[in-house]
């Protein structure tokens, strides 16, 4: 091959179409389907898609990694129960959050929805061992990698509700709501996904007790 060949093929390949982001391995640069799973750098609290291989390497739950597998497990919580008054006292401004323990900052976060995405609480909690006292529920979580959703109603006389996710999920809920939302609370169109997820998400659950693998990947 002389030189002009070679010099147009590098031309060629360097003006190739690259994968766009979520197409390829974040660990190994392997193609990834566009259904793949994800791992969590602790540290960074960052989400990275990745193939099953890679994805395999972090199962391990009990390990000190930095890295870990997000499991795909969904639970629900029939008896759980919130009043509007508790739920007041966490000071969170809108009645849907997600709650998960951040194992590299030794403490609960909390995330609510709203036009920007993921909002992060800055008001400080009942620490981690007051709230399971409180509510069980809170004890059921994988640190970094699942969460719960509770949603409490504007009135007292209505059920809260909480459902264990894949944190995954969770981000891809939030992301969808800032897409809708509309106006100052969001327009109906979020109102209407916020009830179809946790219709989607219930339906799925195991309710929490029931036998069933305990982390399921």
């Amino acid at each position: 091959m002389n030189s002009t060949a070679w010099i147009l093929r590098r031309i060629a390949a360097d003006r190739a179409p690259r994968p766009a982001p979520g197409e390829r391995c974040e660990m190994c640069a392997e193609p990834v389907a566009a259904e793949h799973q994800h791992v969590v750098d602790v540290e960074g609290r960052q989400l990275m898609c990745v193939c099953r291989g890679c994805y395999l390497l972090f199962t391990d739950e009990h390990a000190a990694l930095r890295y870990r597998a997000v499991p795909q497990r969904y639970l629900s919580f029939p008896d759980f129960t919130m009043t509007r008054p508790e739920w007041d006292a966490l000071e969170i401004p809108v009645g849907l959050a997600i709650f998960f323990h951040n194992s590299a900052a030794g403490r609960t976060v909390v995330l609510y929805p709203g036009p920007a995405g993921a909002t992060e609480s800055e008001l400080p909690l009942p620490d981690r061992q007051t709230l399971i006292e409180q509510h069980p529920e809170f004890a059921a979580p994988a640190a970094d990698v699942e969460a719960l959703l509770i949603r409490v109603p504007d009135r007292d006389t209505a059920a809260a509700e909480c459902l264990l996710l894949p944190i995954d999920a969770c981000y891809e809920f939030i992301g969808r709501i800032r897409l809708l939302w509309r106006g100052f609370d969001g327009g109906s169109d979020v109102r209407r996904f916020v009830d179809e997820f946790f219709a989607t998400a219930a339906a799925r659950a195991r309710p929490a007790g029931t036998p069933g693998p305990e982390v399921a990947v």
